[in-house]
């Protein structure tokens, strides 16, 4: 049974990367590498999320779901914050990831930014579309999520600990978040036209950007060979990354017209897991 009324809270946690090796899933540089992007893309889109999300809250008159959206701002800060110090781990291995990452802020400040210069009506609604952005990525969030839960094949492999606790820490929480940017989108506008649209607009940017981000990190450790779809499709088969199919199959739910977050992953798990993560358990 999944729990009522949870409370989200952010866990402030830390993370020791003196002994992560350059490939945390063993002799996977393909695996590693896809995942890395994690890295490069989530600090500046996090921080974008939470500036429209704070932006958002005065023109919310639900107080539960005011309640849920500041402990979305809260958890989505200090994903930022774990997610930049890998950043600054890989710079001190001697993998600049900042050609890429200086691109990603451009992204997110320049092309979805405000636009400040707008009337009031209009950036309302500028405001509703970033939120509608949001809602689309949270979607594949939650899925990843999910998968990542799930994922026993990275155990196996014998991924570094300190990476695999990073990483479903901060998929237990988009799980336990998942839909909190979806419910504000239907607070301030329930239209099934723009929901799906910003889908439509967001998803191909995202698959760009992360297939570039991948080449990045294959380009530029040079212990690694170039990227290859047969390399991709063979650690989807092992279950060391998601699937082409499955990650397609999560793109079309979004658009039944009866699809809600909740349908994704299980906030029993998630709340399960982090009651064991080591990170989460010591910022408690």
């Amino acid at each position: 049974m999944e729990p009522d009324n949870l409370v989200l809270q952010p866990r402030d946690v830390h993370f020791d990367w003196a002994g992560l090796p350059m490939h945390w899933v063993p002799e996977e540089p393909v695996a590693t590498h896809v995942m890395n992007v994690l890295h490069l893309l989530l600090p500046a889109g996090e921080r974008w999320f939470v500036k429209t999300f704070q932006q958002a809250v005065p023109l919310i008159t639900d107080d539960d779901l005011r309640e849920d959206v500041l402990g979305f701002i809260g958890q989505e800060a200090l994903h930022a914050e774990a997610h930049s110090e890998v950043l600054d781990h890989l710079l001190a291995k001697g993998l600049d990831p900042r050609p890429f990452t200086d691109q990603v802020e451009w992204v997110f400040d320049r092309v979805l930014g405000e636009r400040p210069n707008l009337d009031e009506e209009w950036r309302r609604d500028q405001l509703v579309e970033r939120i509608a952005v949001v809602a689309a990525i949270e979607h594949f969030t939650a899925y990843l999520g999910d998968w990542m839960l799930n994922a026993t094949a990275l155990d196996r492999a014998g991924t570094d600990p300190t990476m695999l606790d990073l990483l479903r820490w901060h998929a237990a929480e988009e799980v336990e978040h998942r839909s909190v940017a979806f419910d504000l989108l239907r607070h301030l506008d329930r239209r099934y036209p723009r929901r799906a649209r910003a889908m439509l607009l967001s998803a191909p940017p995202l698959l760009w950007l992360w297939v570039r981000g991948a080449r990045f990190m294959m380009t530029h450790d040079r212990t690694a060979g170039r990227l290859t779809l047969r390399d991709f499709r063979r650690a989807g088969r092992r279950g060391l990354l998601p699937t082409g199919h499955d990650l397609f199959r999560a793109f079309l739910r979004y658009f039944h017209r009866g699809y809600h977050p909740k349908q994704e992953g299980s906030t029993s798990q998630a709340v399960a897991y982090l009651a064991t993560s080591p990170a989460a358990r010591d910022a408690h």
